[in-house]
C-alpha cells in the first residue's frame, strides 16, 4: 500500500492562491515550477520560506533591497512615523528634508518630485517631456524595460518574428490591445549602435519630444552603454530639442549620483525608484528647473497637472531617507568591490570548468549569461532556445543550493553582504557550471 505524499506548504498555499489570484501570482516574477516559494521572514542577506529553508538572497525584491531585509534602523524609523500616521492630506517635513538630500546627490537634479513606483516615475517623465516640448512621440531602446506604460513598454519583449530590420527595428505591443496610436508614437533604437540609432532619430527630429534611455538595462543584457553611444544621444538631443530622460529606477544604486556619474553628462529628467524606498513603494522624477516646472501648480499656466494619493507618504520617504543616508559613498564603494569580486570569481569559474557562459553588470549588480560573449545589445542577449534550457537548470541549480536570484540569473548586493556571502555565491555557480558541462 503506497503511502499518501505529504503536500507542502508552499503547494497547498498555491492551491487556494489558483482560486482566487490569476495564474495565483500578483506579480509574474515570483513564479517558479511547480509553485511558488512563498517566504515567512527576512533578516539581512537571508530569506526564509515558509518551509523553514533558509537562502542568501541575491535578489532582493528585484534590486529594491539596498540593505536587505528589515534593517534595524529603517524599522526604527518606519515604526516610529506609523505611531505618528501613515499617511495624511498635507505635505510633510520629511518630503522636505528628503527631496534636500536626492538633489544634493546629483548636481542636475534642481527639483524632484515623488511618486510612487518606478512605473509611475517612467510614466511622468514622459507626460512632462510631452508637456515642455509639445511634441508627441518618444525613442527608447530596443528591449529596454520601463514599467507598465503603454509608450514605454513598446518593444520590451520582441523576438526574431516581430522586431523586424536591424536598420527599423518595428514597434512591438507587449500586451495584446496596445493601441496602433501608441506604437506609432515610440520610435525604437538599436542599443550601442551609433550610426544606425542617430539615422533613425534623425527621420523624427521634429517630433520626439524625449529620448528614454537606460544606461545599463537589464533586458537588454545588463552591459553598461558603451560611453561614445551615450555622448551621441546626448548631443543629438541637445541639437533637436528634445529632452534626455534617463531611467535610473534600477542603475541609481550603482553610483553614488546614479549611474550617469560615470559618463560625465546630465540629463533633462531622471526616473529614480525600487531602493529609493528603503523597502516601500516609491518612484522619483528630478531634473532641470524649467522642466520640472511643467508641474508646478503656482505657474501662471499648469502644463501638467499631477497628483497621487499616497505621492511622499511619510512611510516610503522615511525609509528611503534613513535608506539613503546609510548608502553614502563609503557604501557604495564597498558594495561595489563586492560586485566586482564576485563577477571576477564566476568568470573563473567558467574559465576553470570550460562552461559556455559570461558575467555582465556593473556596480552591485551583475548577470550570467549562456553565451560566449557578453552581449551588446538586446538581439544579442536573445536566448535561444537551448540557451533558456541551460539558464534554467542553472537557476534551479542555484535555488537548490540556497540563492535566491533574479529569473535572469541577475544577482542584485545588498550591504548586509560581506565576503563570505560572496565567496559561497562564487562557489556554487561554480559547482552549477561543472553540472552544466557534465551534461554536456
Amino acid at each position: 500500500m503506497n503511502t499518501p505524499t505529504k503536500v507542502s506548504k508552499s503547494a497547498a498555499l498555491y492551491e487556494r492562491a489558483l482560486r482566487v489570484l490569476p495564474g495565483g501570482v500578483s506579480r509574474n516574477t515570483v513564479l517558479r515550477d511547480p509553485h511558488p516559494a512563498y517566504a515567512d521572514h527576512g533578516a539581512g542577506c537571508w530569506l526564509t520560506d515558509i518551509e523553514g529553508v533558509k537562502r542568501l538572497d541575491f535578489a532582493n525584491n528585484m534590486a529594491s533591497l539596498i540593505h536587505g531585509h528589515a534593517d534595524p534602523d529603517i524599522v526604527k524609523a518606519v515604526t516610529e512615523q506609523l505611531g505618528r500616521g501613515s499617511a495624511f492630506t498635507m505635505a510633510t517635513e520629511v518630503e522636505v528634508e528628503y527631496a534636500e538630500l536626492l538633489c544634493g546627490r546629483n548636481p542636475g537634479f534642481e527639483k524632484i518630485r515623488f511618486v510612487n513606483s518606478g512605473t509611475e516615475a517612467l510614466m511622468v517623465s514622459l507626460k512632462a517631456s510631452r508637456a515642455f516640448t509639445g511634441r508627441a512621440k518618444i525613442a527608447k531602446v530596443e528591449g529596454a524595460y520601463h514599467g507598465g506604460y503603454d509608450y514605454a513598454e513598446v518593444s520590451q519583449a520582441p523576438n526574431p518574428e516581430t522586431w523586424g530590420s536591424v536598420d527599423h527595428p518595428k514597434s512591438v505591443p507587449l500586451a495584446r490591445g496596445t493601441p496602433a496610436s501608441a506604437l506609432n508614437d515610440v520610435v525604437v533604437l538599436p542599443y550601442n549602435d551609433i550610426e544606425r540609432a542617430i539615422a533613425i532619430l534623425d527621420e523624427h527630429a521634429d517630433e520626439l519630444a524625449c529620448v528614454l534611455l537606460d544606461l545599463m538595462p537589464h533586458r537588454v543584457g545588463l552591459r553598461p552603454a558603451e560611453a561614445d553611444f551615450v555622448a551621441a544621444i546626448r548631443d543629438w538631443t541637445t541639437r533637436n530639442g528634445a529632452l534626455l530622460v534617463l531611467d535610473e529606477v534600477i542603475t541609481f544604486r550603482t553610483e553614488y549620483s546614479g549611474l550617469q556619474s560615470r559618463y560625465g553628462i546630465t540629463a533633462d529628467l531622471t526616473a529614480m525608484g525600487k531602493m529609493i524606498g528603503g523597502g516601500f513603494p516609491i518612484g522619483a522624477v528630478a531634473g532641470r528647473t524649467d522642466v520640472m516646472d511643467v508641474l508646478n501648480p503656482r505657474s501662471k499656466k499648469l502644463l501638467f497637472p499631477h497628483s497621487g494619493t499616497f505621492s511622499a507618504n511619510p512611510i516610503s520617504i522615511t525609509a528611503g531617507l534613513v535608506a539613503m543616508r546609510k548608502f553614502d559613498k563609503a557604501a557604495v564603494d564597498r558594495l561595489n568591490a563586492l560586485a566586482k569580486r564576485a563577477m571576477d570569481g564566476i568568470e573563473n569559474a567558467i574559465v576553470e570548468t570550460g562552461a559556455i557562459a559570461c558575467v555582465t553588470g556593473g556596480g552591485a549588480m551583475f548577470r550570467v549569461h549562456m553565451k560566449v560573449q557578453p552581449p551588446r545589445n538586446f538581439r544579442e542577449a536573445y536566448l535561444s532556445a537551448e540557451e533558456n534550457k541551460k539558464l534554467n537548470i542553472l537557476l534551479d541549480h542555484m535555488f537548490d543550493e540556497g540563492f535566491v536570484l533574479i529569473n535572469t540569473c541577475t544577482a542584485t548586493l545588498s550591504t548586509a553582504m560581506t565576503e563570505v556571502e560572496i565567496d559561497a555565491l562564487i562557489a556554487a555557480y561554480k559547482r552549477g557550471f561543472e553540472k552544466l558541462v557534465a551534461m554536456g
